[in-house]
């Protein structure tokens, strides 16, 4: 799919003008069958039968006959999908998220929809009584966010969910490809070789990946910026990654984009975080879950009080600061409160932190919010001092210290390396 979306290698993509809207990057199926067929040199049908196995899993769909999940070798028009509705994500697929998706149709369309998407609609809102009120607000909220995009990002954004509920809540009369999964092509008496051979090579990939991602971040591959305080007795990169600082320095930013759990532990990046909840007026899922924590990790001579606290703030009938949870998980929270104990909340603060980390966390990273932190972050120079290639007893009496670790163990044995230390802070404290 990479490959694919090449600008200079990949498929052709242009601006197509659909109705009275122009959609950036469309592309044709004609030219998707050519590029597969040259590209795995191929038969034209066998190319086409690939093109139709990428449209029915949803990396790309197609901009007008968006039910019927085939490849056209002819200028009908598609779209590549983007990559946060992968099914290589594994996203779970909630009903509550495909409510909200269907009252948003519903405000759009005002009332107006498809007969399938009606009947779902219908079911629910049965189904989902208790917490309709809630879904109609995440709908509002999402719809009056996407009318401030401009009008052909509203275009793609809109098909973009489409397609994806196409593909995981199809019509009646279209085949899923989901429905099948991967497993039809696997063999079933070398079913548990493959599952093996699929999990290491999964894990082995996980690895490599994480590998790659935090190479710069890890202080044994990676020199402190602008200095190891530890060595040089230079406190600048204490100051600098200190629990609430104004401004975070480029590095300590770039972590927040490994995970939503990076993130939340960072005081700084809470921080953030918390302004673009504010914008987003969903600002009481961090307080829920920064008050879980607290509850988890606080002394036990006020964890009844705490407890309390949380039920009468978020979870409570009319409460002024009251989240979305499902109903199995209220009653078991409920339930669990009448005799409270450090992880009561766990199962309310999951469902929280999953909500967060499906939705908020996507848009915040490409708010303005975001963009603004990481355009002031500070990225420090190196301090250089003065090389030390060999170390005297003048010099470690007199506790002078080395620029680098890695000067300090190619030129201090481990002994002579503890002595230094040893004699520098001896002769500060004198």
């Amino acid at each position: 799919m990479l490959e694919m979306q090449d600008p200079k290698t990949g498929v052709k993509s242009q601006p197509q003008k659909l109705v009275i809207t122009t959609i950036p990057h469309a592309i044709t199926g004609e030219d998707v069958v050519t590029w597969l067929a040259n590209r795995y040199t191929i038969e034209a049908e066998e190319a086409w039968a690939l093109g139709t196995m990428l449209v029915a899993f949803g990396y790309i769909y197609p901009l007008q006959d968006h039910k019927r999940l085939v490849i056209k070798p002819d200028t009908a028009l598609y779209r590549f999908q983007t990559p946060y509705f992968w099914p290589a994500q594994q996203w779970p697929v909630e009903d509550t998220d495909y409510a909200i998706y269907l009252a948003k149709r519903n405000i759009r369309k005002k009332g107006v929809l498809e007969m399938h998407e009606q009947e779902q609609y219908n079911g629910l809102h049965k189904w989902m009584n208790h917490k309709w009120d809630f879904i109609v607000m995440q709908a509002k909220e999402q719809y009056r966010a996407g009318k401030e995009r401009k009008k052909p990002d509203r275009a793609v954004f809109d098909c973009q969910e489409r397609a994806y509920w196409v593909v995981h809540r199809p019509p009646p009369g279209t085949v899923s490809a989901m429905d099948y999964g991967l497993e039809r092509m696997v063999d079933p008496n070398a079913e548990e070789v493959t599952v093996v051979c699929v999990c290491v090579f999964s894990l082995f990939s996980s690895l490599v990946k994480y590998s790659v991602t935090c190479n710069k971040h890890d202080p044994f591959l990676a020199p402190c910026l602008p200095s190891n305080p530890w060595v040089t007795d230079d406190v600048t990169y204490w100051l600098l990654n200190m629990a609430n600082v104004d401004i975070p320095t480029k590095m300590r930013v770039e972590r927040w984009t490994f995970s939503f759990g990076e993130l939340l532990s960072d005081p700084r990046g809470r921080d953030d975080f918390r302004l673009f909840l504010k914008k987003e007026f969903s600002g009481e899922n961090l307080a829920f879950w920064e008050a879980c924590e607290d509850l988890k990790w606080g002394t036990a001579a006020t964890m009844n009080e705490k407890a309390q606290q949380v039920y009468k703030t978020f979870l409570a009938r009319g409460a002024p600061r009251w989240i979305n949870i499902d109903g199995k998980t209220m009653e078991v929270t409920v339930k669990g409160l009448k005799h409270p104990h450090r992880y009561v909340l766990d199962a309310a603060q999951t469902h929280i932190f999953m909500l967060m980390k499906k939705d908020s966390y996507g848009r915040y990273l490409k708010s303005p919010v975001f963009k603004d932190t990481q355009k002031r972050a500070i990225g420090p120079d190196q301090h250089r001092f003065r090389s030390v290639l060999c170390v005297s007893t003048v010099d470690i009496l007199s506790g002078l210290s080395c620029p680098s670790p890695s000067i300090l163990t190619v030129h201090r044995p481990l002994h002579v390396k503890f002595l230094s230390v040893f004699c520098s802070h001896y002769c500060r404290k004198s």
